[in-house]
Formats: structure tokens, sequence, C-alpha cells
């Protein structure tokens, strides 16, 4: 298969733009087979990066969950929780792939690269969390840790900089103007005492739930609720 012989010729160059060589070249290979590949390709009896993915998707939530809490040790569950989610969002982990020049490499399947433009962020993100699982488990956290700060700790910082998204306002504009109709909230349940309460939201279109959300505070739960529903309205 030339796709294949052309991404296992490529992996020095791959290697050089990660900073990093792999003891076992099966893994990096691994990170950049996406599933409709194998699909489409079943004799050459390859592995897709869906494994990879969910356990990168892990490591890279534990390597920004440790640098938020030692960065912010005055923020809340929720404010770190926010933060993180911007740093690790589809969006942003595109962003990182781009920035390596690593798109060109990825093997998908003939209907997927024809469609790839309406699902290139999730492409993108998968391989990102691939490579980070990859990199985990061929050399450990540590060396996870030094790929992800050494080539991206600028763009998490800048991230860090910026004011929080407006989810609810965000949604609220989107809803008037592909629907007519504003979203609504409703608190559905709430558990704890009075000094610790957490809120649970859901967010609906008319009779259609959105997303959900859940916090310390109403606003906060409502905010969630209404990112949760603006990703997956993002992603259609």
């Amino acid at each position: 298969m030339f796709a294949f012989k052309k991404l296992e010729n490529a992996l020095p160059l791959i290697e050089n733009k990660i900073c990093y060589q792999f003891k076992d070249k099966q893994l990096l290979m691994r990170a950049f087979v996406h599933s409709s590949f194998v699909n489409e390709h079943q004799n050459i009896r390859a592995k897709d990066n869906e494994r990879l993915e969910f356990l990168g998707d892990a490591v890279l939530a534990l390597l920004v969950s440790l640098f938020l809490y030692q960065k912010f040790p005055n923020h809340s569950e929720g404010e770190l929780s926010y933060l993180r989610s911007r740093i690790v969002e589809a969006a942003t982990c595109a962003l990182y792939i781009e920035k390596m020049g690593l798109e060109s490499f990825i093997l998908m399947g003939r209907g997927e690269s024809m469609s790839r433009g309406k699902r290139r962020n999730t492409i993108s993100a998968d391989l990102f969390e691939a490579i980070i699982g990859a990199i985990y488990l061929d050399g450990g956290i540590e060396k996870a840790e030094r790929f992800f700060f050494t080539h991206f700790e600028s763009i998490v910082l800048e991230i860090l900089k910026n004011p929080m998204r407006n989810w609810k306002a965000d949604l609220q504009e989107y809803c008037q103007k592909n629907h007519k109709i504003p979203p609504t909230y409703e608190i559905v349940d709430e558990k704890g005492p009075d000094h610790n309460k957490t809120f649970y939201v859901v967010v609906r279109l008319d009779s259609q739930i959105l997303g959900k959300g859940m916090g310390p505070s109403k606003k906060e739960a409502e905010q969630m609720g209404a990112e949760q529903a603006m990703r997956v309205l993002e992603v259609k």
C-alpha cells in the first residue's frame, strides 16, 4: 500500500517536527492512521489511532490539570475546569497540529478525505491526542509533558490571558439567528448543603435538550450547559 509506505518513510521527518525519537516506531505510525483508512484497507492489517486517542485524551487532561492546579492556587474547581476545557478542546488541539505542520501525514479513507472540511478539527484533534498517547506509552509521562509544554506553552499562556468566553451570550445569538427563538435554562436538581450546593441545569431550544451543566452556582451551571450546547452546534 503506497500511502502506508509513504507514512512509514516520513517517520523521521515527523519525529524531527515533534522533537521526539520513538523507540517503538509502530506507535507513531498508528497515531496517524484514521479508522476510515483501516475500514477501506483491511488487507494491510493496520491498527487505527482510536485507542491511542482515548489514552492521550486522559494524559493531556492530567498534564493540563496539574499545570493549572499549580499555576492558580486560588481558583475554584469550576474555574480550573473551564480553563482546562479551553486548552484541550478540539479546536485548540487542531491548532496544535496545524502549528506543527502534521495534518498532511494523516491516513484517511477516501470518503473521509472528501468530506474532511466538515470534520477537520475533530480529525486533527484526535491525531493530537493519539500522538500524546503514543509518546506516553513510548517514553512515559515526563516525555509527554516535555513534548506538550515545549511546543505549546506559549499558546496555553495566550489562552489563559484572554477573557473567558461568554457561552450564554454566544448561544443566545446563535439560536436567535438560526432558529428565531432563544434558549431556555432549567434547574433540574440541587445537591449538597446550602453552603456547598451543586446546581444541575438543562438547556433547551423549544423542547429539544441542547446541553447540560453543573456547578456551584446557577450562573456557572448555565455557562457549562451553554458551552456544551455550543460545542455540539459548532461541530454540526
